[in-house]
Order: C-alpha cells, then structure tokens, then sequence
C-alpha cells in the first residue's frame, strides 16, 4: 500500500474532515494518530477501526491544542511509538460568529490558539524529523475563508489567512528538503456540524430546510453543492503521493466556485 510505514498525525480527527482524512491514510498502510474529543466508546471504536483499515497501529491523544505544552507530549508520544511524524495534516479548528465590536476577546483568544498558533507548533515540532528523514508531508485545513472574507467571522477569517500564509512561508523554508506544505481551502463541506446547525437556522429565519441549504450555506457556492469529506481526503491523500512531490506552498481550492469570481 502507498503508506506502509509511515506515520500520520491528524488533529481534530475524530469527526468530519479529519476523520475521512485518517480513514484515507489508513486504508493505505499509514499508522495514524488521532487527536480530538467526543464520547470515549466512539473514540475507541474510531482508533481500533483505523488499526484495522491499515494493518498497522492507531494511537489517540486526546492533547487540548490550545497548550502548546500538550502539543508537545502529542508529539512526543508519537515519536515514542513510531520514531516520527511523516505526515502531519492540521484540520482541528473552530468557530464563533459576531460583530468585531461585540466579539468576546476569550472567544477570540482561544480560535487564534486552535486554529493558526496549534500548526505553528505541530509544525515546528514535527518538521525536524521530516527533513532528517529527506520526506514529509504537511497539509493544513484552511478554508474558501483563506481567500475571501464574510461578516462576523473576523477571527476564523484572519486565522484562515493566516494558515495560508504560512503555508507558503514554510513550503519555501521546505523547498529542497523532501517536505511538502500545502493548504486545502473548502468551501462549505457537508459534516454533522452542518447538519445540525439547519433546524435552528429554519426557525430563526422561518424558512424551509431548502432554503437554508441553498440560499444560506451554499449562496456562495455556484454549484449548489456541499463538498464532502471524502473528496477533501482524497486530495490530502493525492499530496501524499510521489506524483505530488512539485505541490508545495499551494493553497488548492475545493468550494464549488466560490472563488473563483
């Protein structure tokens, strides 16, 4: 299989995005590590059922990353059991949404930690290992948001902004070490997150489940439809190839169009 051997670290991967992500890498041979939280029983059915898809091991770690110094023991555990990172895919992040004026600045603190400062620091603790190894691959969740603004999302917009720029200035300080930094940018992906949030939006706003889907989250979306998760992994996957080895410091669309004007 394309990743016998090698490690995969995914952060907030015990639902959505992440979750395909560690799937993918996982039917291909890859150990992975997975990070986030959810019920215990379901966390444990996630590990043992990837442990099986790739042959392999599955490791959890239920690391908060916002602490940096949690990040570090994540990554120490994960050198402990497999000797390194090989891949590492930054996908944990968050979301509130209000006016700049009105925005708590606890809410503001903890979505800059999770969401730009954590790949900072899985970044510079697992980077050093890739490179002695001559191979590596790192790709981080951004967002249609890494490109384009809306309103009352100033922290989760600027911290998307933020991961595609460091993505490039990463993938320049990689270019001639085997290591690979791209960022996938998704529109609005179809996950249970979404899904939950349409009957409180069909009240607030008295319109229909239609409605909702189509003239609120996919406005922005010319094709009308949601990206899933499992297309969002086979792209990680696809830059986990050899084939992919001239993809660095890409921030590669997948939102229906929504850039694209």
């Amino acid at each position: 299989m394309l990743l016998n051997g090698k490690t995969a670290l995914v952060t907030g991967s015990t639902s959505g995005i992440g979750l395909a992500c560690a799937q993918a890498l996982a039917a291909e041979g890859a150990n992975v590590v997975v990070n986030g939280f959810g019920d215990e029983a379901a966390i444990e059915e996630i590990r043992t059922g990837l442990a099986e898809a790739s042959g392999g091991q599955a490791l959890y770690s239920n690391a908060d990353l916002t602490d940096p110094a949690a990040i570090e023991r994540m990554i120490d555990q994960a050198a402990e059991a497999f000797g390194a990172i090989d891949i590492l895919i930054n996908n944990a992040g968050m979301q509130h949404v209000a006016p700049i004026d009105q925005f708590p600045p606890d809410q503001w603190d903890l979505i800059i930690a999770l969401n730009l400062s954590a790949v900072f620091h899985t970044t510079r603790l697992a980077l050093p290992a890739m490179k002695a190894k001559g191979w590596g691959r790192i790709i981080n969740t951004a967002s249609a948001h890494s490109l384009v603004a809306s309103p009352n999302k100033a922290p989760y917009v600027a911290t998307k902004h933020g991961i595609a720029g460091l993505t490039k200035a990463v993938a320049l300080e990689t270019a001639t070490s085997g290591v690979t930094v791209n960022c996938i940018s998704p529109g609005y992906v179809w996950t249970p997150l979404v899904e939950n949030q349409i009957p409180d939006t069909m009240k607030a706003r008295g319109l229909t489940r239609e409605q909702v889907m189509n003239d609120v989250l996919l406005a922005a979306q010319p094709t009308k439809k949601f990206v899933t998760v499992d297309e969002v992994a086979a792209l990680a996957l696809f830059l986990c190839r050899d084939e992919a080895a001239s993809i660095t410091g890409a921030n590669l669309s997948m939102d229906g169009g929504w850039t694209a004007a």
